[in-house]
């Protein structure tokens, strides 16, 4: 708002806040509204609340919408969803779109997971792209409007570039301090970790939220440490497992109601020893395999949710044991070299 202050020829009318709020400040999945003070500054208006796109009304006397928010690299992290829906309100009202990039922190070279199947999409997953896609927001915008993924586009989308960033780079690497896009991504090796184990959103494992360590453990109060001593001996590479112990609790703004709330679990703790190394899916799916042996009994897992967490059906085949895990990472190496060759052309950056 101050960079507008002294310049007569812009004004800012309103601001669009997404999922967790204008200051990053609100708990996955809880819808937001403002009470606007119209005398002062601009407008704030939620689009995780009663509504997800801008109206016409909304947009109505606006000549630009900017993009500028900070990325977490997973297609279900849902910014880069209200990015494609503004887009399309921006194409369908005549208004032009600048998405100011910023850091991929996951880097720009490393692609996990399978490519979403449009049979999937949803606001979990808006583009037909793989779990951790390694673009940057401007690189995904010009790739989702030359690639024909949406329904409408801006009349102009502008993309201002970033200096100095490098495809080999974590957000560690840049020298810029992390400011938590949503509470329950306090660091960067949770948003690391986030891509693989935020599968567990759709099972009955506590996938740490209610704790200091979201994603960083997962545990159940019929679980114990037999997953952690099993992970260990897998030869993943760049990540170690670690007994865990914890009891999530209701957190204010970061977790409301978490899985066994007041209850200790038991389970692994995941610890990366090399970022370049490690690889997110491929834990997630070995912790999941695990998860199904030892704790057949107990386990159970929503195959609606998990499909669009995943992009396609074939995590359902798995874990329904109808695809081998052989068959399933050769699937998702095809798919990676689909993407790479995809997704080559709309760098920005080397």
């Amino acid at each position: 708002y101050k960079l507008f202050e002294n310049n007569p020829d812009i004004i800012l009318k309103r601001i669009f806040a997404p999922e967790h709020g204008i200051y990053g400040e609100s708990d996955a999945g809880a819808e937001i509204e403002y009470d606007n003070q119209k005398d002062f500054g601009p407008e704030i208006v939620s689009l995780y609340g009663k509504t997800r796109k801008p109206t016409a009304e909304m947009l109505e006397g606006i000549d630009l919408l900017i993009y500028d928010i900070q990325d977490v690299g997973a297609r279900f992290y849902t910014y880069i969803s209200t990015l494609g829906i503004v887009m399309e309100a921006a194409g369908e009202n005549g208004v032009n779109v600048m998405v100011l990039d910023r850091p991929n922190p996951l880097g720009g070279e490393i692609i996990e997971g399978a490519i979403l199947d449009t049979a999937f999409k949803s606001f979990i997953g808006y583009y037909p792209i793989p779990t951790r896609y390694a673009l940057t927001v401007g690189e995904l915008s010009q790739m989702a409007v030359k690639e024909g993924w949406l329904s409408s586009v801006p009349p102009e989308l502008i993309v201002v570039t970033m200096d100095d960033w490098k495809r080999s780079m974590f957000f560690d690497d840049t020298d810029l301090p992390w400011i938590p896009p949503s509470p329950n991504i306090p660091d960067l090796e949770t948003a690391m970790i986030y891509p693989g184990i935020c599968l567990y959103e759709a099972t009955n494992v506590s996938e740490g939220i209610g704790t200091n360590k979201p994603f960083k453990q997962i545990g159940a109060p019929w679980m114990n440490y037999d997953i952690a001593k099993e992970m260990k001996i897998q030869g993943l590479k760049g990540v170690d497992f670690k007994y865990a112990k914890f009891k999530p609790k209701n957190l204010p703004g970061r977790a409301e109601n978490p899985k066994f709330s007041g209850y200790f679990c038991a389970g692994q703790k995941i610890v990366i020893t090399d970022k370049n190394e490690f690889r997110s899916v491929d834990t997630a799916i070995y912790s999941l395999m695990i998860t199904i042996m030892f704790y057949m009994d107990n386990f159970r897992y929503d195959a609606k949710r998990i499909g669009y967490l995943w992009g396609n059906n074939l995590m359902n085949r798995f874990l329904r044991g109808d695809l081998k895990p052989k068959t399933l990472f050769k699937l998702l190496n095809q798919d990676q070299e689909k993407f790479i060759i995809q997704s080559a052309p709309y760098y920005l950056y080397q």
